[in-house]
């Protein structure tokens, strides 16, 4: 009886934290609204792009820096191999908005153990503007990214990101995608920021050279890192100042997804986590619904209380209110995203293990070993 009661006391407990989760979110989010004004005094940005390959929707992506309603910026792409099909996408781009300053850099450099900052180095060095805006080139922006942005810095700024919101999902493990990104991460991180612990998304941020340069320069403190993300957040709060998010996170287009396209996605996601930061990561194995529904249909198995009922109950007090955090946030929710939410739950557990357990991933076709970085981290 005393395990039983301590299964009831877990579920009510857990479902009752993740009820106040969604409240903090839906309270801190702000649909989308009209395009903001661009302010008088806007100070000039560079944007940096990495590339890699063709991805869904990449024309829409990339095309959609070129339409931002801002009185002064530049583009900087980014790319390791010339042969890179995406090239001829981007200079395509570049002859169709000849009004918009932008250049390709081409060239590979293998300065730091993470691929992807490797690329973006070469665009730190050439960006002449104190302003640097660096941006996942599956962003889709909406034509007053950078007023969203620039709306968020503050005195006490170090750094403003958005969490990538999946949009246009053209299959069902798209749909489990949007599960994971949508009401899931998004959310946590703006509970997280809503506290005060906001953590930088590699998606998309903006930050201030001086910043960046105060401690250490780019190559310094995220070469430090593995992830870029968890370097900027550590750098931020060691400056004494906070990460914060856009008030309206921006898309990303997803297409059709794999399985296994998904599962290496989270999965790297997750050791990234757990590497940088084991602490924070050691309770996300308690976030999803998945042991607080089995605690509860346990409890009421044990007691003699109907599990179909209990276990529909739990069932809408978990999926109902992220359904309607969606709907708030203007995010997708389809009606199959019930069944993705609860798939995507089920699929944490062995996904924290996973964590835990492997130490190498590859992305875009860099092998990066996880066991190996932190040694020589350690030297």
């Amino acid at each position: 009886m005393t395990f039983t009661l301590c299964a009831a006391a877990f579920c009510i407990i857990a479902t009752a934290l993740n009820l106040g989760g969604l409240t903090i979110a839906a309270f801190r989010l702000r649909p989308r609204g009209a395009t903001r004004p661009t302010p008088a005094d806007a100070p000039a940005v560079t944007i940096i792009r990495p590339l890699c390959r063709i991805n869904n929707y990449e024309r829409e992506t990339l095309a959609s820096t070129f339409m931002l309603d801002y009185p002064s910026y530049d583009i900087i792409f980014c790319l390791e191999d010339g042969n890179d099909p995406v090239a001829g996408l981007v200079y395509n781009l570049m002859e169709k908005f000849p009004g918009v300053r932008a250049q390709l850099l081409i060239g590979q450099e293998r300065r730091t153990k993470n691929p992807k900052l490797n690329n973006c180095l070469k665009g730190w060095d050439a960006a002449e503007n104190p302003w640097i805006i660096m941006a996942d080139s599956n962003v889709l922006m909406p034509r007053d990214y950078i007023q969203q942005m620039m709306g968020r810095w503050t005195e006490k700024t170090g750094l403003v990101c958005s969490m990538p919101i999946g949009t246009q999902p053209d299959n069902a493990w798209a749909e489990i995608e949007c599960a994971f990104l949508n009401t899931f991460q998004a959310r946590w991180q703006y509970v997280g920021e809503s506290l005060g612990q906001g953590f930088a998304q590699g998606k998309s941020m903006l930050m201030r050279r001086d910043i960046v340069d105060a401690g250490g320069g780019l190559l310094k403190t995220l070469g430090a890192e593995i992830a870029e993300d968890a370097a900027f957040t550590k750098l931020v709060r060691q400056a004494g100042l906070h990460v914060h998010l856009v008030n309206a996170p921006f898309a990303q287009p997803l297409g059709e997804r794999t399985g296994q396209e998904v599962w290496s996605r989270q999965a790297r996601w997750a050791m990234l986590r757990r590497k940088t930061f084991p602490l924070m990561y050691l309770p996300e194995l308690l976030t999803g619904g998945f042991f607080p529904i089995v605690a509860g249909l346990y409890a009421a198995w044990d007691a003699n209380v109907n599990v179909a009922v209990v276990g529909a109950i739990l069932a809408a007090l978990w999926y109902g209110p992220e359904a309607l955090l969606a709907r708030i946030a203007g995010w997708h929710f389809s009606s199959r995203m019930l069944l993705a939410c609860a798939l995507r739950d089920f699929l944490l557990p062995p996904l924290w293990v996973v964590a835990w357990l492997q130490q190498d991933y590859v992305w875009r076709g860099n092998a990066v070993n996880v066991k190996q970085v932190v040694a020589e981290e350690l030297e």
